[in-house]
């Protein structure tokens, strides 16, 4: 890692994912008022509560939409984008927002090298709407494993630990990760979450047009890519601009991606990601 984001001081993820939402809105041509559902996949929301959703949904002039957050931690987008997918499949949703950000530098130790390192600030996000059949969400797979959840977690601040002054002395509230063991079950989830998807939509590698793996750091990236063998020229790759933004990480890139031309109406695109939980995830989609 190069280089990544850090918000200024005081700046809640609701201004970063407002942000994200208006380009999408207007990449899309959609109008605010005509989303009917917001999904925001976060683990760093301004607040317990309200969901930081229906602050965005304020903010964009979504009046008549539902909105809600998405706790997977780095899986939040994918997670969102399954939800929000089968929700306008089932008829009840016309047009869906589906942001993913964090800040997680609000809850970095700042004197433990082992994560501080690591994580950068963003949010991206996509519009979702009815398709005709050639276009859209072609599959997606997401599982997750709760035997694993101590070795990746933030244990303070909640009813577990809630926020005394012994619990932020002994630094709770901040992000607490076992490295390799984490780095080990990544590898097998990414993988396992990327080949079942395509297998159960009768693809390959082969027919990806760009494959976006979670930008969590460049290691896991090249060990997921060890067994795809995945050309560089359909790779996206950005962890060294920005580090791990959680559940901002696949949106901030397929934003880059449409932006820089790597993909184009029609491109096939493949996303897989891994995050705390343990939660995993990975899906399809043809632009």
């Amino acid at each position: 890692m190069k280089e990544r984001r850090v918000v200024e001081p005081g700046t809640p993820l609701s201004e970063l994912a407002t942000e994200a939402a208006l380009a999408a809105l207007e990449n899309a041509g959609v109008a605010g008022e005509e989303i009917d559902l917001v999904i925001v996949g976060t683990v760093t929301g301004d607040m317990k509560f309200p969901a930081t959703a229906c602050l965005v949904q304020e903010r964009i002039g979504a009046k008549s939409a539902v909105g809600f957050d998405l706790s997977a931690a780095c899986s939040g987008f994918l997670y969102g984008l399954q939800v929000a997918g089968s929700l306008i499949a089932q008829g009840g949703y016309r047009r869906a927002l589906v942001i993913g950000g964090d800040v997680l530098t609000s809850m970095v130790d700042w004197d433990d090298r082992d994560t501080c390192v690591l994580f950068g600030d963003g949010a991206g996000a996509v519009v979702l709407g009815p398709s005709d059949g050639e276009r859209g969400i072609l599959g997606t797979y997401l599982k997750s494993d709760g035997k694993y959840s101590h070795l990746l977690c933030n244990p303070g601040c909640g009813s577990l630990n809630p926020p005394t002054p012994e619990n932020v002395r002994d630094k709770l509230h901040t992000i607490r990760m076992e490295g390799r063991e984490v780095f080990r079950h990544a590898v097998v989830s990414m993988v396992d979450a990327l080949k079942t998807v395509l297998d159960e939509a009768g693809m390959s590698v082969d027919d990806l047009d760009l494959l976006i793996p979670h930008q969590a750091n460049l290691r896991i990236i090249e060990a997921v890519n060890k067994r795809f063998r995945v050309p560089a020229e359909k790779l996206f790759v950005n962890v060294e601009q920005y580090g791990n933004t959680s559940a901002g990480s696949i949106p901030i890139a397929l934003a880059e991606a449409c932006q820089s031309g790597r993909v184009e109406k029609g491109s096939l695109v493949g996303m897989v990601t891994f995050g705390a939980g343990f939660t995993w995830a990975s899906a399809l989609i043809r632009l």
